[in-house]
């Protein structure tokens, strides 16, 4: 419900705190005290009072990171103190050699100091300065002396402070360095599904967290799920420090997030031990991670080592193995995936990348093929990072003898023989037959996942069998296979078929955003699916939705809004969702699904211009109270809302006899218990 409007500028900055605080406690402290909806409910407030009056927002406002129109250009700035880079070390006697040269350099053999080990956290870097406690200019490390001014996409990101909290002294000037970063859960989700849809996926992390920062459309920068971990200052008026510890734990007071994986120590063996522990945890961290920093801890004597003229002499990076190998490019096969797109696969000599063997390298599409100029038989650099799947990089052409061959996409596919064919105005071929066996092996695949139905047992290779054998044609042939189907099959022992039997009949049952996202409805993942699944009951009243009223949902777009329209007025589709549903497969409601409310049941149509309601921000009103917000009256219509200069919808409302109230009689319903 629309939450009660500001009546004072007092109320108003008050209203600008509380946010400040929760979105600390949320995004820095991953400790909130309030549920998202309570957020969300006095966002909306702020919203509504800064519309009623614009001359209380204020510079350090949460409004203000949905970012600003488009610009022509970055202005650029010089750094106060320069933003030098650190010499790297890759091996641990590299280590030794930086610490004797520290322990040459003043003069002391015995010099023992403290080391702060942090990740190093592969991302981009910048600088934010704050003066009187409000964040004024933001700017990227460029070349370290000259960085481009970016601001505005900076107040996008949800854990840089617009405000320093006042809890300790606020210096009067403050220079923060940090790394902007992406988790690596969100970029893998993001990379899979530009793969799933045959588009080119971000090479890695650091790439497509510096790109978002240079957008000229910060509002587009505004929906990146960027992040940022500060690592220390540049310029300082304010309180002085002893060590650099003090100085995280300082800009931890401020309303910054530093690293979650700090240790202070002495000593080459703890430095090893550090190493050793991040490198072992890489690819299950929760960041890209490229090695260790470690720096001096004392300032002090951060003064007397000084710099050279790129890097500091107190500090240095001892970097992880490469991620990029090269190796020989055998040949170029083809991935048809469960939506028909098909993907170029570079066949390798097998390379160890980051101490993973690679065999097999993605091409992304026959565009990528050509701009690459690659061609088999090429010395190819490959490259592994986090959660993206091995890619080529580039082909090393120097070498070539004259055995390279071009290679081009085939007319047909190579599991079907279907002609491909090729999206219009697009860089995908897709394969057209619905029951090419590759498709419905990946399909399958796809709703056996953890995010689907996760049933246990069901792996690539017994469901190769399963089609190849012709057992399975569809998700429902799969809750028609019994023990004795099951065992015949190559490598399965009657106890495994009676307990891949069990896990089939156990997931019959599953939550409806999880079989909505095993059905592979394009452009439907695992959080569009909940979306969908905590408005609607089951797959019929999805099915009848309009595109508007599945447009009307909170974070549900056109492009989302039409696949799922598109999906359910297919026939094929619907005659699955029937056997699935004749063999028994039941979706249950997902928990906490808002389906009781005033408007449970009722569908309500508006009209005309509301004043203080967006129309979406109604239309959500009525389906989290279980109601259905149309866009068109009917016999059917119970309910018509009318603002101003309300057309012909009211009429034809008054002529069906269809109820019709205004927009403080909605609201007023919204609050009570009944429409009545």
């Amino acid at each position: 419900m629309n939450a009660p409007s500001v009546a004072t500028r007092e109320a108003y900055d008050d209203l600008v705190e509380r946010l400040q605080h929760h979105a600390y406690r949320y995004y820095v402290l991953d400790d909130p005290e309030i549920s998202d909806a309570e957020y969300d409910r006095l966002y909306r407030e702020l919203l509504s009072a800064e519309e009623e009056h614009p001359d209380w927002v204020r510079d350090d406002s949460p409004s203000r990171r949905v970012g600003a129109p488009p610009r022509e250009g970055f202005e650029t700035i010089e750094h106060t103190i320069p933003m030098q880079s650190l010499a790297n070390a890759i091996q641990r006697d590299e280590i030794e050699e930086w610490l004797e040269r520290a322990r040459s350099y003043v003069g002391d053999p015995e010099l023992d100091p403290e080391l702060v080990l942090e990740p190093k956290m592969d991302g981009a870097a910048v600088e934010l300065v704050y003066r009187d406690g409000v964040f004024t200019v933001g700017s990227t490390r460029g070349d370290g002396r000259v960085g481009e001014v970016i601001t505005e996409n900076l107040e996008t990101i949800r854990n840089v402070p617009l405000r320093l909290r006042d809890e300790v002294e606020v210096p009067k000037l403050l220079e923060v360095r940090g790394e902007v970063i992406v988790a690596t859960e969100n970029f893998g989700r993001l990379n899979r599904a530009l793969t799933e849809e045959g588009a080119e996926p971000y090479a890695n992390p650091r790439n497509f967290a510096a790109g978002s920062l240079r957008l000229l459309d910060s509002r587009i920068t505004a929906k990146r799920p960027l992040e940022i971990r500060v690592y220390g200052i540049g310029s300082i008026e304010g309180p002085s420090f002893a060590t650099h510890r003090d100085v995280l734990a300082y800009l931890t007071q401020l309303g910054f997030r530093v690293s979650d994986r700090i240790e202070v120590v002495r000593g080459i063996d703890a430095v090893q031990r550090y190493y050793d522990e991040l490198a072992r945890d890489r690819d299950d961290g929760d960041y890209e991670v490229d090695g260790v920093v470690v720096k001096v801890n004392d300032l002090a004597l951060r003064e007397r080592l000084g710099s050279r003229s790129k890097s500091p002499r107190w500090a240095i990076a001892y970097k992880f193995p490469a991620r990029q190998e090269t190796t020989k490019l055998l040949d170029i096969g083809l991935q048809i995936g469960r939506t028909g797109a098909v993907t170029p696969v570079a066949f390798l000599a097998p390379v160890s990348v980051g101490g993973v063997e690679i065999s097999r390298a993605t091409l992304h599409n026959a565009d990528e093929v050509e701009r690459l100029g690659i061609r088999i038989g090429d010395t190819v650099v490959v490259e592994r990072a986090g959660d993206v799947i091995p890619k080529v990089v580039k082909a090393i052409t120097a070498g070539r003898d004259g055995s390279e061959r071009e290679w081009s996409m085939p007319e047909a596919c190579p599991v079907c023989s279907s002609e491909l064919r090729r999206e219009q105005d697009g860089v995908v071929f897709y394969c057209p037959n619905s029951t090419c066996r590759s498709r419905i092996q990946e399909s399958l695949r796809h709703f056996v996942s953890k995010g689907a139905l996760d049933i246990d047992g069901l792996g690539t290779k017994l469901i190769e069998q399963l089609v190849e054998q012709e057992l399975v044609k569809d998700f429902a042939d799969l809750f028609r296979l019994d023990v004795e189907t099951l065992s015949s099959l190559e490598r399965m022992g009657e106890k495994s078929a009676t307990n891949l039997a069990a896990a089939l009949k156990a997931s019959m049952r599953p939550s409806l955003d999880r079989l909505l996202f095993g059905l592979g409805i394009r452009h439907v993942g695992e959080r569009v699916a909940r979306i969908l699944a905590e408005r609607f009951e089951g797959l019929d009243d999805l099915a009848k939705a309009t595109q508007e009223e599945l447009e009307a949902i909170h974070e549900i777009g056109p492009i989302v809004a039409a696949s799922v329209v598109e999906y359910f007025a297919n026939d094929a589709n619907r005659e699955l969702i029937r056997e699935l549903e004749a063999c028994g497969v039941e979706p249950q409601p997902v928990e906490g699904r808002k389906s009781a409310g005033v408007f449970s049941g009722k569908t309500v149509v508006f009209t005309g211009t509301l004043e203080s309601l967006t129309r979406k921000e109604a239309q959500r009103i009525v389906q989290s109270q279980g109601g259905k917000a149309s866009s068109s009256v009917s016999g059917k219509t119970d309910l018509v809302v009318v603002g101003a200069e309300a057309g012909s919808k009211a009429e034809k409302a008054e002529k069906l006899g269809v109820r019709i109230v205004s927009e403080e009689e909605f609201r007023r319903m919204a609050e009570s218990e009944s429409i009545e």
